[in-house]
């Protein structure tokens, strides 16, 4: 989990503004400004016409009586889509408006199953049996407030855990 928030809380913004930086040298100040401000506004628009659409095919879905598990994935990535354009930067503002353009949406529907099966097993993988259930590599189990220590047998409920 460390190395995603590092990504996104480090790497991201320093990338975006060094991408804005370089748009800057070419083609100046304001004009840099207003390509991210009309980037904006479009995807904006973009994000509210497809937002309405998914809604529209939720609502049909629904009225039909299936369950509407694409609709609700698009939905959930045209709101990250939004999210993405209204974070200044060209790099999440092309990222926010491929998920709005259906295709790429698609694509993306179908790849996030295969990526979060991958991650699951990979956290299988990392974690350790304990007591017949699996726990995560390194965590260690609490009985009446103390962490279990190899070289001690665990607290029984009937014995008194203070020292």
């Amino acid at each position: 989990m460390v190395p995603v928030l590092v990504i996104a809380f480090i790497l991201v913004p320093l990338a975006e503004l060094a991408v804005i930086i370089a748009v800057g040298d070419v083609l100046g100040l304001w004009p840099t400004l207003l390509l991210l401000l009309v980037v904006s506004v479009v995807g904006a628009w973009l994000a509210k016409r497809e937002g309405l659409a998914a809604w529209q095919r939720f609502q049909l879905a629904l009225g039909e009586g299936r369950v509407p598990t694409v609709e609700v994935a698009d939905g959930a990535m045209i709101l990250l889509a939004g999210a993405l354009l209204l974070t200044p930067g060209f790099l999440s503002d092309v990222v926010g408006i491929l998920l709005l353009l259906p295709p790429t949406r698609a694509m993306a529907r179908r790849l996030a199953p295969r990526l979060a099966a991958r991650r699951l097993r990979r956290r299988r993988r990392r974690a350790v049996i304990v007591d017949g259930t699996a726990r995560p590599a390194g965590s260690t189990r609490v009985t009446w407030g103390r962490p279990e220590r190899p070289d001690r047998p665990p607290a029984s409920p009937d014995r008194d855990p203070s020292p």
